[in-house]
């Protein structure tokens, strides 16, 4: 029923039940190195004070090294976030949105205790002018607290698509709270349908000739929707697949790329043999979705299918961070053997 599958050979048993931290960490320290964590735009306290003050800034593209740069000049009549010391500590951070993981945030230094900071400070982007004309610029002013967390203090949101690109004057804009839409919807990533099967040591009897001699977990990657559109002509995707803690080569499958679809269908099927049936406690299928380009692939989101309990053969890692569904759906996969187990799941940042 797939197009394309791969069986590899996946063991445990090199993995102690109690390792020493340090005999370990080759195996288990650095095997995230996949994923990273990407804090949201609006991580930080909204309720302490109101948005209020200006911002001066310009915008230009500059075409002969192909940069994006948002030159931060001023802001004024900040809200002040201390009140008894009658102070703010500000600082303006910048995302390009949706994808706020494929860019990245830029932000300038910190004046202390003034609500008019003074920063003449350019933040730039490396990317391609037509792919800049399908984001849309985040701005925001933030309090810098070191002991506890940031305080927003207002934001404005630029759609480039439409932007006068002639003006690279600095223009004075107003900052306004938080918006609801951005909150709900910046991190949208697309969905995966996907089914899993795990086929218990000798399950099958003798007298199949498939029946494995140590346990299957069989991954099925059907289809993606709803991708990030990063360019006009759409996205060219692919999935790759780990189980964790293995990052290793042998561990490591991808799908073939599917070209201009913010809607690919993959049916892409894995087969992971080596797998016992205790080894599904603290092992984790990572399967991530890449943008495909010729320098550098970009990440687009990923799920992670495990019992996210944060623990992996007694040692704390923090790719073990399934989801409740994603639980779920690892869960109802251990308790149906050899059952394919569908699933529509959504991606996420990791």
């Amino acid at each position: 029923e797939s197009d394309t599958a791969s069986e590899i050979s996946f063991q445990f048993n090199k993995h102690k039940k109690t390792p020493s931290i340090g005999s370990h960490s080759s195996d288990m320290a650095s095997v995230s190195s996949v994923s990273g964590s990407v804090l949201s735009v609006y991580s930080g306290d909204f309720g302490s004070v109101d948005a209020q003050g200006t911002v001066e800034f310009a915008l230009d593209y500059d075409e002969k090294n192909r940069e994006f740069q948002v030159h931060v000049s001023q802001c004024k009549d900040l809200a002040v976030v201390d009140e008894k010391k009658g102070r703010s500590d500000p600082y303006v951070k910048t995302y390009l949105l949706p994808d706020k993981a494929r860019m990245g945030k830029r932000k300038t230094s910190v004046k202390k205790r003034t609500v008019n900071p003074v920063y003449n400070e350019v933040l730039r982007y490396k990317i391609e002018k037509m792919v800049l004309l399908i984001q849309k610029l985040n701005l925001s002013v933030w309090h810098n607290d070191p002991l506890g967390r940031n305080s927003f203090l207002g934001e404005i949101e630029i759609d480039l698509a439409s932007w006068d690109w002639s003006n690279r004057k600095l223009n004075w804009y107003p900052l306004k709270p938080r918006s609801l839409s951005a909150v709900n919807g910046v991190d949208h990533r697309g969905v995966m349908n996907l089914s899993i099967k795990y086929v218990p040591p000798g399950s099958l009897g003798k007298t199949c000739p498939k029946n494995p001699p140590s346990g299957e977990v069989h991954i099925w990657v059907k289809d993606v929707r709803d991708l990030l559109q990063l360019r006009p002509s759409g996205v060219d995707s692919f999935v790759k697949c780990y189980v964790l803690p293995d990052t290793s080569k042998k561990s490591y499958q991808k799908t073939r790329v599917i070209k201009r679809d913010t809607n690919p269908v993959f049916n892409h099927t894995i087969v992971y043999d080596g797998f016992h049936t205790e080894d599904l406690k603290d092992a984790c299928v990572e399967l991530t979705v890449w943008d495909h380009e010729k320098l550098t692939n970009h990440f687009l989101g990923g799920i992670r299918l495990g019992l996210g309990t944060g623990l992996s053969y007694g040692i704390s890692v923090d790719w073990m961070d399934s989801t409740q569904e994603e639980v779920a759906f690892w869960q109802e996969m251990m308790s149906a053997a050899n059952e394919w187990i569908e699933g529509l799941l959504p991606l996420r940042s990791l």
